[in-house]
């Protein structure tokens, strides 16, 4: 899952983007508004986490301008205004969720996850292919019921492939959903992560599409 986090607050930024990058998630951190409108062009964003009062304009504006240009990805305001009137105008103006700050990185890691779950039209936060389950408020993996411990890295590559089975992701893909701004990436990093799953999960749990990249198949044949 890849965030856009627009917060001018260092202190705020800097905790929020920590705590979701532990917990696997890549994030990439923006302070104005002006630098939200590029990151916006020149990436997909999973989630975007926004804040009301940034330079160079309101936050409720880039909002608005989202959704005007047929942006309809989740975005959750996080802010310090308060008032019913307030969370009132976020919510019509677009965003799918309303935080006040301040506020406990537990409950906007539980809200991330609620709004993933939302966008991809499920309701079990487990999600579950053939005999593997992946449960992402815990970090917990399991096969056949048995837990299998992975690296925040692999983890991340697993949820992003069983977020979407049967479909398929490129190298550049995954980097863009595990790796945020700012990180290193060597150059066979996915190839090293697809490996070690299959090592843990089973060889065949990752299917490789020459070519193009990998996928996970919710077919019962292909386990």
């Amino acid at each position: 899952m890849r965030i856009l986090l627009v917060e001018d607050d260092p202190m705020i930024g800097e905790a929020v983007r920590k705590g979701l990058r532990a917990e696997g998630l890549a994030l990439d951190w923006v302070r104005t508004v002006g630098d939200a409108r590029l990151a916006l062009v020149g990436a997909a964003y999973d989630l975007v986490l926004l804040d009301l009062g940034l330079p160079g304009g309101d936050g409720l504006q880039l909002l608005r301008a989202m959704r005007a240009q047929g942006n309809s990805g989740p975005v959750l305001i996080m802010t310090a205004r308060d008032s019913i009137a307030d969370r009132v105008a976020g919510l019509d103006a677009g965003a799918d969720d309303y935080l006040v700050k301040p506020f406990a990185l537990d409950e906007l890691s539980a809200r991330v996850r609620a709004l993933a779950r939302r966008s991809a039209g499920r309701a079990d936060p487990v999600l579950r292919l053939g005999a593997i389950a992946v449960d992402p408020a815990r970090h917990q993996v399991s096969v056949d019921g048995k837990a299998v411990k992975l690296s925040a890295r692999e983890f991340s590559v697993l949820l992003s492939l069983i977020e979407r089975p049967d479909t398929v992701l490129s190298r550049t893909q995954l980097e863009e959903r595990v790796y945020g701004w700012g990180e290193e990436v060597g150059s066979n990093a996915i190839e090293v992560h697809v490996h070690a799953l299959r090592r843990k999960l089973g060889a065949d749990v990752i299917q490789t599409i020459r070519g193009v990249g990998y996928t996970m198949s919710d077919k019962e044949s292909a386990r």
